[in-house]
C-alpha cells in the first residue's frame, strides 16, 4: 500500500477539527484520510504551525511554497511523489491520486483554481487557539 503525507497549511491543531465550529471540509478530508488507513495505507500529516520543520525538509513542499506561498497548501504526496496542492480532494478524488491517477482540477498537474474553495488557511477554531 502506499504512504500518503499531507502537508497541511497553520492550523491550531493538527486535523483542523477542532474547536466549537469546526470546518466541515477538514472534517470530511480527515475521516476520508481515516479511510485510507483502513484500506492499508500509511498516512502522514504535518501542520505548518506545528511541524515547520518538515515542510522546509521536503525538496519538493519547499519549492512550491517558494513558487506559490500558502495558495501551494495543502500538498499532498503519495510515496513520495506529488498527487495534489491547492485544495482538499474529495475522497472519490483522493482514492483515484492514491492508485496513480491523475484527477483534473485536484492533481499535480491540473487546475488548482478549479477547488479553490476548499482551502483552508487559518486557524480551525473560531474563538481562538
Amino acid at each position: 500500500m502506499s504512504t500518503i503525507t499531507v502537508f497541511d497549511p497553520a492550523m491550531c491543531c493538527s486535523s483542523g477539527v477542532c474547536g466549537p465550529k469546526p470546518d466541515q471540509k477538514l472534517s470530511v478530508f480527515s475521516a476520508d484520510l481515516q479511510h485510507l488507513e483502513s484500506q492499508g495505507h500509511k498516512v502522514t500529516r504535518y501542520n505548518l504551525a506545528q511541524e515547520p520543520a518538515a515542510f522546509v525538509s521536503n525538496l519538493t513542499v519547499k519549492a512550491l511554497l517558494d513558487a506559490h506561498k500558502n495558495e501551494a497548501l495543502p500538498i499532498i504526496i503519495r510515496d513520495g511523489e506529488l498527487i495534489s496542492y491547492g485544495s482538499y480532494p474529495s475522497r472519490d478524488q483522493l482514492i483515484v491520486l492514491v492508485q496513480g491517477n491523475n484527477v483534473e482540477g485536484n492533481s499535480a498537474e491540473g487546475d488548482q483554481a478549479e477547488n479553490s474553495d476548499a482551502k483552508s488557511t487559518s486557524c480551525c477554531c473560531s474563538g481562538g487557539c
